[in-house]
């Protein structure tokens, strides 16, 4: 099977286990067979995409109930919130290798890769749940993620832009305020989520940079300037804006440059600003 077409396989199926099973094979496939790059998209094809369980039970993101983590529910609910959102984060993956068609091999196999990682880390994650005494599905779960992939499910120029530069870049900003979080509770299990986190974070920033490198590759090829489009797409589709405290360091190992951490700064000193006349 033309490893594209088993992203898409593994993409419509339901159950987690056999999902995580499907993108690691896939993944194995991509990375020794040759990813023929023409056009395989066919009309219909988008049946069954992406493929979920029927829990956890998918609600607006202002709905999903905050629990403290000094609690061992409120611990399992976080650690539950970020196993939801890797799961999302497989099927981001899977979609981005599986959708466009006109890319090149090495686009196919980044993001195989990505998904294999994102794999990984649900795997990780929902093995630690387990041990806390619960399972996937156990609590509610938003659907932001995939949001922005239906959004920009017909401009893989602006998927790029929206989704790994700028959800998933979110996650490198959120994951050492987790951490501080759970190193203060200083129970096993939330040393071990500390642990696990390390894995995710450090992945990430390769996520995000591969995101970032085929923004720029496309914005290049389609003759357009990378950081004076961003704003205009992030306008377009009605993404999140960028919000502090930032996590600099990671953002530079994945790929922004040197002008758009400065904004970024600019953005945390005028946040500042702004509760300091409150």
């Amino acid at each position: 099977m033309h490893p594209r077409l088993s992203a898409l396989a593994a993409l419509r199926l339901t159950d987690p286990d056999e999902k995580v099973a499907a993108t690691r094979a896939a993944a194995a496939q991509g990375a020794t067979d040759s990813i023929a790059t023409g056009a395989i998209r066919t009309p219909g094809d988008d049946t069954g995409v992406p493929g979920r369980p029927e829990k956890p039970a998918r609600v607006a993101a202002t709905a999903v109930q905050k629990r403290s983590p000094f609690t061992p529910e409120g611990r399992a609910a976080l650690i539950h919130s970020i196993c939801h959102i890797e799961f999302n984060a497989i099927n981001l993956a899977l979609d981005a290798v599986w959708r466009y068609d006109g890319m090149p091999e090495a686009y196919y196999r980044d993001w195989l890769r990505v998904a294999d990682e994102e794999a990984l880390h649900f795997t990780l994650l929902h093995t630690h749940l387990q041990g806390m005494g619960y399972r996937y599905g156990d609590f509610p779960g938003h659907d932001g993620l995939w949001n922005m992939c239906e959004k920009t499910k017909d401009d893989v120029l602006a998927r790029m832009a929206l989704v790994p530069r700028t959800l998933e870049a979110r996650g490198l900003d959120a994951t050492p305020l987790i951490q501080a979080k759970l190193k203060r509770v200083n129970t096993p299990d939330a040393l071990r989520a500390v642990e696990i986190l390390d894995i995710i974070l450090r992945d990430e920033v390769g996520h995000v940079a591969i995101g970032n490198h085929w923004y720029r590759w496309l914005c290049d090829g389609a003759g357009l300037d990378a950081e004076a489009t961003y704003p205009a797409l992030v306008a377009r589709y009605d993404a999140p804006r960028h919000k502090p405290p930032f996590n600099l360091e990671a953002r530079g190992r994945a790929g922004f440059s040197d002008e758009e951490l400065r904004q970024l700064v600019a953005t945390s000193q005028a946040s500042q600003a702004a509760q300091d006349k409150r």
